[in-house]
């Protein structure tokens, strides 16, 4: 299940280009591979903040066993690694005639600090996150299952000849990534784990997993501006209906923009175009009691809903919009903001 799509920037340079279409080109291998998968949480472009320290996940995956955490690296040439771990990669100069080595840093290293300073916020907030074992026990992180790896783009070229095996195990191209993550992860059904008892793994319940991915999705940093996702790879996503897309696998951190106190007058043009991009705030309401401000927002395996205090009750947040009464609607997140997009008028409301 997808929980957070790429946060796509403007990019200027050729490298940050390359680098970006790296990156949602493994979220696109990601979403193909888990979107409808309830055991397996996918946040892409994760950037969080611990202890006066901040870092960036390209890919974070939350499963039923622990975490897998990817790191995109746009390769186009040639990357070896010596027995000392350190990488180079190649430079084509003169229209590919020459090639020139240059040393990079260390992909893996960066990943593994990522996953330290994540391990450290997850441990610090864990009395919030988990419950307690037999009652008295109280659950923690240490013990689950914790790799990384790094996908590197499809037309590279890897030299595994004299790369410790350390590294070669944890470097994957993108296009066999989704095997890799099958093989690592090692996901099981409940009568297999039942039967199978030599496979000692902690495993989150389904409740655990989602109250996992609920926090982590609150402490997402977004970024001031967003696009929508594309991959030159998904061509096909350019033609298939917007309705065929889950609601419930993807909390978008597109931008919300406000609707002014006091608007300015706009030409008739303007304001075809301004109508759509408005916010009207919208309130939930408990659909069992109407209680209208004793709930708290939270997401499951079928998207975004409330949780009602007063009756105990659940109710989605996504509904018909209230505009154009199109069902062809989407909830999106971004920090403590829920909206309500529509598909079809474009409109969106928040909804509180």
């Amino acid at each position: 299940m997808i929980l957070k799509t790429k946060s796509v920037q403007n990019a200027q340079s050729p490298q940050a280009i390359a680098g970006q279409q790296q990156e949602q080109d493994v979220a696109f291998f990601l979403r193909r591979a888990f979107k409808d998968h309830p055991q397996v949480l996918v946040i892409n472009d994760f950037k969080f903040s611990f202890n006066d320290e901040t870092a960036q996940i390209d890919h974070l995956i939350v499963y039923t066993y622990g975490f897998v955490l990817i790191e995109s690296k746009s390769i186009k040439g040639q990357v070896k690694v010596n027995q000392q771990e350190e990488w180079t990669r190649s430079l084509s100069i003169n229209q590919g005639k020459t090639n020139k080595w240059q040393g990079m840093p260390s992909p893996i290293k960066q990943v593994e600090l990522q996953q330290a300073l994540l391990l450290e916020l997850l441990m610090h907030h864990r009395s919030e996150i988990l419950g307690k074992l037999l009652g008295f026990k109280q659950q923690g992180f240490k013990g689950r299952c914790w790799d990384h790896l790094c996908a590197v783009s499809s037309d590279a070229i890897i030299d595994r000849k004299s790369m410790p095996k350390a590294v070669s195990d944890k470097l994957i191209k993108s296009e066999f990534l989704v095997e890799k993550l099958d093989k690592v992860m090692n996901l099981k059904s409940k009568l297999a784990r039942f039967i199978n008892t030599s496979d000692t793994r902690p495993a989150f319940n389904q409740e655990e997993l989602e109250s996992v991915a609920s926090f982590l999705i609150k402490q997402h940093i977004a970024p001031n501006t967003a696009a929508p996702e594309t991959s030159k790879i998904a061509t096909e996503q350019s033609t298939a209906p917007l309705a065929n897309t889950p609601v419930t696998a993807a909390a978008s951190t597109a931008p919300v923009q406000q609707m002014p106190a006091q608007p300015i007058p706009a030409e008739p043009e303007q304001q075809k175009t301004a109508d759509k991009s408005q916010i009207i705030q919208i309130v939930l309401r408990c659909k069992h009691c109407g209680e209208s401000t004793n709930y708290t927002p939270m997401y499951g395996k079928f998207g975004y809903y409330i949780h009602c205090k007063q009756c105990t009750k659940n109710t989605p947040m996504k509904q018909a919009c209230p505009q154009c009464s199109s069902k062809n609607t989407r909830i999106q997140k971004r920090q403590e903001t829920y909206t309500l997009n529509c598909q079809e008028c474009g409109c969106g409301q928040r909804v509180t």
